[in-house]
C-alpha cells in the first residue's frame, strides 16, 4: 500500500516554464548566445546550476556559474512577481488535499531553487501539506540520475517499495526509474516534447488519481 507520494513541480503542480523560459532567453539575448530549441529543451529536469554549467562550456561564457544563476534568478524573480496569471496546474490542489487528508506523507522532490520553490508554495499556500521539500541545487547531477529520488525516498516515513513520483518529464521519470521507484507520469498540453514511455503508469489528468487509487498503486 502507497504511504508516500513525491511530486516535482514544474508542469506536476505548477506551470512556471514560461517563465523560466523567459527568463532564460532574456539573459541569452544579452550574453549574445543562440541557444536551439532541442537544446533547451533538453534542459527540463536540469538544475540551473547544471544548465548554466552546460553553457558555460558549451559557448565559452567568461561569467561564472554562480553569476549566471544570480543573473537568471533576478529576472525569473522580477516576472514570477508580475505574471498575473500563474495558477497551480488543474486538479492538483484537490489531489494534494485529498492525499494529505487520508493520511499520505507528502514530498516534492524538484529540480527548482529552494528560493523558487519557496516562492511557489508561499504563493499558492502548499508548504502545510508538505512534510519535505528537496531542490535539485543540493546534488551535483541532475535528474535523469536518480540522486534527488533516492534522497526523497530516504526521508520518507515508508520504504520505497510505498513510495510513488510524480513526474512529467523525459528525465525526471528515468531519475524515478533510476531509483526503482513506481513513477506516474503525468502527460499534459505542458510535457508534450517529453517522452514518458518508460512510466510505470500515465495519466493525462488529476482526475484520475485520488487517495485510494495511488494507495493501489506500486511494484
Amino acid at each position: 500500500m502507497i504511504q508516500t507520494v513525491i511530486f516535482d513541480m514544474d508542469g506536476v503542480i505548477v506551470d512556471t516554464e514560461p517563465v523560466h523560459r523567459y527568463a532564460y532567453y532574456q539573459l541569452f539575448d544579452e550574453l549574445n548566445v543562440s541557444v536551439p530549441e532541442e537544446m533547451y529543451t533538453s534542459f527540463t529536469g536540469f538544475s540551473t546550476r547544471n544548465t548554466f554549467q552546460f553553457l558555460k562550456n558549451q559557448f565559452n561564457l567568461q561569467l561564472e556559474v554562480e553569476d549566471l544563476i544570480q543573473q537568471k534568478r533576478n529576472r525569473f524573480n522580477d516576472a514570477f512577481d508580475t505574471k498575473e496569471d500563474l495558477e497551480l496546474l488543474a486538479g492538483v490542489e484537490n489531489l494534494i488535499k485529498d492525499l494529505h487528508q487520508n493520511g499520505m506523507q507528502l514530498i516534492v522532490a524538484s529540480s527548482a531553487s529552494k528560493v523558487t520553490i519557496d516562492r511557489v508554495f508561499t504563493r499558492f499556500n502548499l508548504h502545510q501539506y508538505f512534510s519535505h521539500i528537496v531542490s535539485g541545487e543540493d546534488f551535483p547531477q541532475s535528474k535523469p540520475h536518480p540522486a534527488i529520488f533516492e534522497h526523497a525516498a530516504n526521508l520518507s516515513t515508508a520504504p520505497k517499495e510505498k513510495c510513488i513520483i510524480i513526474e512529467d518529464s523525459t528525465n525526471g521519470v528515468k531519475a524515478a526509474n533510476a531509483a526503482g521507484i513506481f513513477c506516474v507520469g503525468y502527460k499534459s498540453f505542458h510535457s508534450k516534447d517529453q517522452d514518458l514511455s518508460t512510466a510505470d503508469t500515465i495519466i493525462q489528468d488529476f482526475t484520475e488519481l485520488n487517495a485510494n487509487t495511488i494507495s493501489k498503486l506500486g511494484f
